[in-house]
């Protein structure tokens, strides 16, 4: 921390961009004592302009230029991307493909929300929350990997499609990692979230009422601990998840425990979807084949996601050439930024990491 200016019984402090607390921006506090009386967050430091480079690259060059932003859930960003590109082109993807699109977009938000998961305990000095989920999001990242071939980024989704096929054996592997992993979540909850330190520390702190989560904009998981039950699976379903049974958790309470209860539950609903899926899906070719250039048609496409974070909007306008003309994104990190300042002005300089990691905003993802 870096104090910036003192006045009166204020105190003005620069947290991060540095601290291993605020990611990669920073937080400007004004604190009276331990209250915080002001937050100006200061985002920017990441900022690579990838909505600007995607006029220069192909609608296939794109796809793993795209996943950057936000890397654990690739996935989540490219299904928007990859729902507007197929209308300016003009192919559908087989059913096979939208249900393994469904597979990887789920295994990609519970390696998002392990990571997360795994800061957070961090966060309040609970190692063992650490190494926990880290070792189990391995498991997820290892069935991910033997689908689209690498562990982080897998550029798996194209227009028209996925890359390949999911390998043999698949649904056996997946099956008993997901029966594995359900006794593991009771662990969890044994060793971390009726834990005496994370109750004190996450209970009524940081609490997002319902109407301000509306009116601030906030989306994913932060506004369904705020008791609103908004998917765009379930509000604007797409790909084959209208087919689907699965339930939206949401609390009441809209405080930092129950953004991380609706987090652990949405991991349960992950694993009921794949296995739906597992047992629905056919036989059968795995991507439409196209040839020549591939060039959108003059107009513009809107595509709406529910990626790990929140909703994920994508905007491409084309003059029919091989580039996109313009892409516009919006990132569920930038819509719950807003969430910040309301949330810490008024607690303890002490629960800062807990509301701020409590919210799940990654930098690089807001910054694009």
């Amino acid at each position: 921390m870096e104090v910036v200016e003192r006045q009166g019984n204020y105190l003005t402090m620069s947290i991060g961009p540095q601290h291993p607390g605020s990611g990669h921006m920073r937080l400007i506090v004004t604190v009276d004592g331990d209250i915080i009386v002001k937050v100006k967050p200061d985002p920017g430091y990441v900022h690579r302009g990838a909505e600007k480079m995607c006029e220069v690259r192909t609608y296939i060059q794109n796809i793993p230029h795209l996943e950057r932003p936000v890397i654990i859930d690739s996935s989540g960003i490219l299904f928007a991307y990859i729902l507007a590109a197929e209308e300016l082109i003009g192919v559908q993807p087989p059913p096979r493909a939208q249900y393994i699109r469904i597979i990887m977009a789920e295994l990609n938000r519970i390696i998002s929300h392990m990571y997360w998961l795994s800061i957070y305990g961090i966060f309040m000095g609970h190692s063992t929350m650490f190494m926990w989920p880290m070792g189990d999001r391995e498991l997820f990242i290892d069935l991910a990997a033997s689908i689209g071939g690498t562990r982080v980024t897998f550029s798996y989704f194209i227009p028209g499609g996925v890359r390949n096929d999911i390998p043999p054996g698949f649904k056996e592997k997946a099956l008993k990692t997901f029966d594995y992993f359900v006794k593991r979540l009771k662990e969890y909850e044994k060793i971390y979230f009726n834990n005496p330190l994370v109750l004190k520390r996450t209970q009524g702190v940081g609490v997002l009422k319902r109407e301000d989560a509306i009116s601030l904009g906030v989306t994913g998981p932060n506004l369904r601990a705020s008791g609103v039950a908004s998917d765009t699976r379930k509000d604007e379903p797409y790909s084959m998840y209208d087919g689907i049974d699965f339930d939206i958790p949401t609390y009441r309470e809209g405080d930092s425990y129950s953004r991380a209860w609706v987090r652990l539950e949405e991991m349960r609903e992950s694993m009921k979807i794949m296995r739906q899926v597992l047992d629905k899906m056919e036989a059968g070719p795995v991507k439409q084949p196209m040839r020549g250039q591939i060039k959108g048609k003059v107009g513009e496409a809107f595509a709406r996601t529910e990626a790990a974070r929140g909703t994920m909007f994508f905007h491409i306008v084309s003059d029919g050439g091989k580039f996109p003309y313009r892409v516009k994104i919006s990132v569920p990190s930038f819509r719950n930024l807003i969430a910040m300042s309301h949330l810490l002005e008024g607690n303890r300089l002490a629960d800062m990491p807990v509301i701020y990691w409590g919210l799940d905003y990654w930098p690089v993802e807001a910054d694009r």
